[in-house]
């Protein structure tokens, strides 16, 4: 297997789009997941690298990478060293940079014998759910989409509202991350951001336009993204297929670090659901 980590790819934001691919390289076209790591997240995160690996055994060509602005660097791409920029992130950026990736992806020589671009699924989690389907409404390029746990509505999401009156008097708001006890600055850009691009930053609008193959997990179990919003989802699209974990929480039983070989249950659940859905 070729494992290629911390790939500098180069967006529009003046900082890196840190970017691993998994492959077998066997000089046979292979599908393509590029999956996108939610709020707060990181493409190191717990056992997303034991996916990737499964993933690329199973003949897939598989990219995952960190936003631009999620806080990390080329550098330190685990956690959150950065966060001057994780306060200046926003949808529309996260947008640019899945292009960026895609882009990249494109006219990258070095994989032209094992990518197949033409079909190339989306793979979003959590608030990555709703970036990857806006994605795939608005560029041709994307055969498949995927939300594992993912959001139907940002408008509604804490970061985009809250104590609006506040947010706007000082400028800045702050959320303790549980686990590395970080204070991480949302500066009130963001909420400007959301509601110049609110028609495309609609994620309704954008499923309900699909056209393209779109399958929705989500555990049952989920205290972070309710399981209603898979619903949502569904309903928005009838063509689409539902997939529910039993018993699987937010990130489907895992943890970080993932210090372990074997991964959950419910997450092996979940690439057999998406190894299925785009082999077909």
């Amino acid at each position: 297997m070729k494992i290629i980590k911390n790939i500098d790819v180069q967006g529009i934001h003046g900082k890196p789009i840190v970017t691993d691919v998994f492959y077998k390289e066997n000089h046979t076209k292979k599908p393509v997941i590029i999956f996108c790591h939610g709020y707060k997240g990181f493409k190191d995160w717990g056992a997303w690298n034991n996916m990737a690996e499964i993933f690329a055994e199973a003949d897939v060509f598989f990219i995952k990478f960190n936003f631009s602005h999620n806080g990390g660097t080329l550098e330190q791409p685990i956690d959150f060293p950065d966060l001057e920029a994780f306060g200046n992130n926003n949808y529309t950026k996260e947008l640019d940079d899945l292009k960026s990736v895609i882009d990249w992806l494109f006219t990258n020589e070095n994989f032209e014998n094992e990518a197949d671009l033409n079909q190339i699924t989306l793979l979003g989690h959590s608030r990555a759910g709703g970036i990857v389907t806006i994605k795939a409404e608005e560029d041709s390029r994307i055969s498949k989409v995927i939300s594992l746990a993912g959001v139907s509505d940002y408008g509604k999401r804490s970061s985009t509202t809250g104590d609006l009156d506040q947010w706007q008097k000082e400028s800045v708001k702050y959320v303790i991350n549980g686990r590395t006890k970080q204070k991480m600055p949302h500066y009130i850009q963001f909420y400007h951001n959301f509601i110049e691009n609110e028609a495309r930053l609609t994620i309704s609008r954008a499923v309900k336009n699909l056209s393209i193959p779109y399958l929705i997990i989500h555990g049952n179990n989920d205290t972070s993204v309710s399981i209603e919003e898979a619903y949502n989802l569904k309903n928005w699209c009838k063509h689409s297929e539902l997939k529910i974990i039993d018993d699987a929480n937010h990130v489907f039983e895992a943890s970080h670090p993932w210090q372990k070989q074997d991964i959950p249950a419910q997450l092996q659940e979940v690439i057999n659901s998406v190894l299925s859905f785009i082999k077909t």
